[in-house]
């Protein structure tokens, strides 16, 4: 039985994107609903995470953000999400980004993406959690990352083992499958769907 009830979902706030990125983001949100899964994420409307965040709700989700006080009062906090909650800074609202979703999924983004996205797989690795991990790799945004751990693990900074930690997938589609299947994490990914290393 598929236990996944909300998953989180880490972007860019960023406005100047090709149209390609929020077409992606607002595709997902949309598709996080249908499948019946409540949104969680960073709890900003701008940008990327925008998108994501108002697919979700045209498709009758459930929209809940976190976001730190000090964005709040930047204007930038989502008033018409259904849950909104707020910390104290940033590393409080990574934790609950984390605690709340059941399965994690970042679109590009920037820095803020980056640090999550390492932050999740570590807290994995160590055993802290077991929960889905994907990289969707919009127009090839993550290929140099992948290629980047991937040489951490030739050159033996990273255990081979640990590069299955998290999949990429290349559509929104291909991760809304993987999600689907999930908490089986051993079955045969779809054929867009590939480990952070190549295909063996």
């Amino acid at each position: 039985m598929n236990s996944i009830r909300a998953v989180t979902v880490y972007c860019s706030s960023s406005r100047d994107l090709e149209p390609v990125y929020y077409e992606a983001g607002a595709l997902l949100g949309r598709e996080i609903a249908r499948n019946g899964w409540d949104l969680v994420y960073g709890g900003n409307r701008i940008g990327l995470m925008k998108s994501v965040a108002d697919g979700a709700r045209a498709a009758g989700g459930k929209v809940i953000g976190v976001t730190p006080q000090l964005l709040v009062d930047k204007g930038f906090g989502d008033q018409e999400a259904d849950e909104l909650f707020i910390t104290q800074n940033l590393r409080d609202r990574k934790a609950m980004l984390e605690q709340l979703g059941d399965a994690f999924i970042a679109l590009p983004g920037g820095l803020g993406t980056f640090e999550e996205i390492f932050d999740i797989i570590g807290h994995r690795q160590l055993g802290y959690h077991s929960k889905p991990i994907i990289l969707l790799n919009i127009n090839r945004y993550y290929d140099c990352l992948i290629q980047f751990i991937e040489q951490g693990v030739a050159q033996r900074f990273i255990k081979i083992e640990n590069r299955r930690l998290f999949l990429a997938a290349s559509s929104v589609d291909a991760a809304i499958t993987h999600l689907r299947r999930a908490p089986d994490q051993t079955c045969p990914a779809p054929a867009d769907v590939i480990s952070s290393s190549a295909a063996e």
